[in-house]
C-alpha cells in the first residue's frame, strides 16, 4: 500500500529504490516488505484501525445529524409551493425526489470533507506512532516526513529534532567508550611489560624500574579520577563547594606550583592585576583545578624564551580571567575542537581531558570560557567567573 511508502526516511543520498523494491530510506540490513510481526509495524496498524473506529462512528453521527436536520427543514416547509422541497405529488406527505438528493448530497459531502480531514490527520500521525517505535528499537536515525496540517509538523519538526540529538549522543557515547578504551591501553600495556620484565628477570629489580611502574600507575589513577570528574560536571551532578574566594590568591598559587618547571624550561610566568578583585562565588579547590590546567597547557605549548601572561579584570557581574603563551599557536580548523574530549593537536601529549574538564567545571559555575590564537604569536584562553553575591 502507498501509505506504507510515505512518510518515514532516512536523511541521506537521494539514491533510488534498491533492486528489492524498498525505498531509499529503508535499512539496508532489514528485509522489505518488513515482516507482518515487526513491532512498529504491528502498532502503526494499531493506531489506524481505531482512527478508523473514529472515523466510522463520526460517519454513523453526521448522517444521523443531517438526515435529522433535513426532516426538520421538510416538516418547517411542508405545504409551501415555492419550497424547494415539495411535497411528491404521488404520495402526499412524503419528501419529493430532489429532497431525497439533497439528503444523500449532504451526507456524501460531509462523508468525504471527514474522509480528506482524517487522511491529513491520521496519516502524519500513524508515520510518528510508527517513527517511536523504531526509536524504542534503538533506530536513532530513523525520521518522519513533515507534512500535514501545520501543528502536525510542528510535531513531526520536534521529533526529527530529537531523534538527531539522540543519534547525536548514541555516536558520542560510542567515541567516548573506544576513547577511554585507547586512552587506558597505553598505560596498562607499559605497566604490564614492566611488571612481567621484572617477574622474568629482564629487568633489574631496582628503586629506578618499580619508580616507572609507579609512575605509570598515577598516570592511570589521574585519568580515572579525570574522567570521574568530566563525568559528574557533564552530568550536572558534581557537588562544588561554593564559598566568597579571593581569586588572586588562587592565580598565585597555581603559579607557584609551577615556579621550577617554568624556570627549568626558560619560560617567564607573569601575572598582571589590574585592579584589586571582588570575591567570586566559587568552589576553590575546582577553579584551582581549572587554573592549573591551563596554566599547564601554556608551559607545556611554550618554547624556552618564552612567557606566559595572566590577567584579571572585573566587570559588572564577573570577573574575567585570561591565560596567553607564546607557544606556536593552534590552526584555525583546530581551534573549535580543543574543548572536545580526548582531542589532541600534533604537538599534544596529554590525555585530551584538561581543556574539556576546565570548561565544564567553569560552565558548572555558571560562567563561560572561551579561546583565540595565531599560528606563530600564542594562543589565549579566556573564562568568566560571577561575583560573589552581596
Amino acid at each position: 500500500m502507498m501509505w506504507r511508502h510515505r512518510a518515514l526516511h532516512r536523511r541521506g543520498g537521494d539514491a533510488g529504490p534498491s533492486p528489492s523494491g524498498a525505498p531509499p530510506w529503508w535499512p539496508a540490513n532489514e528485509p522489505w516488505p518488513p515482516p507482518a510481526g515487526h513491532p512498529w509495524r504491528r502498532g502503526r496498524a494499531r493506531f489506524v484501525r481505531r482512527i478508523a473506529v473514529v472515523f466510522a462512528l463520526f460517519l454513523v453521527l453526521s448522517a444521523v445529524g443531517a438526515i435529522t436536520l433535513v426532516s426538520w427543514l421538510l416538516a418547517t416547509l411542508k405545504g409551501s409551493p415555492s419550497s424547494f422541497f415539495n411535497r411528491s405529488p404521488y404520495n402526499d406527505g412524503a419528501a419529493s425526489p430532489w429532497a431525497i438528493v439533497a439528503v444523500a448530497g449532504i451526507v456524501l459531502l460531509a462523508a468525504g470533507s471527514f474522509a480528506l480531514l482524517m487522511r491529513r490527520v491520521a496519516m502524519p500521525l500513524s508515520d510518528v506512532v510508527a517513527a517511536a517505535g523504531r526509536v524504542a528499537s534503538g533506530d536513532y536515525a530513523v525520521r518522519v516526513a513533515e507534512h500535514g496540517p501545520r501543528p502536525l509538523r510542528s510535531v513531526a519538526r520536534a521529533f526529527n529534532n530529537m531523534t538527531a540529538q539522540l543519534h547525536a549522543q548514541d555516536q558520542q557515547r560510542r567515541h567516548l567508550m573506544a576513547d577511554i578504551a585507547h586512552e587506558l591501553r597505553t598505560p596498562l600495556t607499559v605497566v604490564q611489560g614492566q611488571l612481567e620484565g621484572l617477574i622474568d628477570g629482564v629487568y633489574p629489580r631496582d628503586a629506578a624500574r618499580l619508580n616507572e611502574v609507579l609512575d605509570h600507575t598515577r598516570l592511570l589513577a589521574r585519568l580515572v579520577e579525570d574522567l570521574r570528574t568530566l563525568a559528574h560536571a557533564e552530568s550536572g551532578t558534581l557537588g562544588l563547594k561554593k564559598e566568597p574566594t579571593d581569586l588572586a590568591v588562587l592565580i598565585h598559587d597555581a603559579v607557584a606550583a609551577f615556579a621550577l618547571d617554568a624556570a627549568a624550561k626558560g619560560v617567564v610566568i607573569r601575572v598582571e592585576d589590574r585592579d584589586e578583585l571582588p570575591l567570586v562565588d566559587v568552589d576553590p579547590v575546582r577553579i584551582r583545578e581549572v587554573l592549573t590546567n591551563l596554566v599547564s597547557n601554556a608551559l607545556r605549548h611554550s618554547a624556552t624564551g618564552g612567557s606566559i601572561t595572566i590577567t584579571t579584570d572585573a566587570r559588572d557581574a564577573a570577573i574575567v580571567v585570561s591565560v596567553a603563551d607564546t607557544g606556536a599557536g593552534i590552526p584555525p580548523e583546530a581551534l573549535p575542537r580543543i574543548f572536545d574530549r580526548f582531542y589532541k593537536g600534533p604537538s599534544s601529549h596529554g590525555s585530551g581531558l584538561g581543556l574539556t574538564i576546565a570548561r565544564n567545571l567553569v560552565i558548572s559555575h555558571g560562567g563561560d570560557i572561551s579561546a583565540a590564537s595565531r599560528v606563530g604569536e600564542g594562543t589565549t584562553v579566556t573564562f568568566t567567573l560571577p561575583r560573589a553575591s552581596a
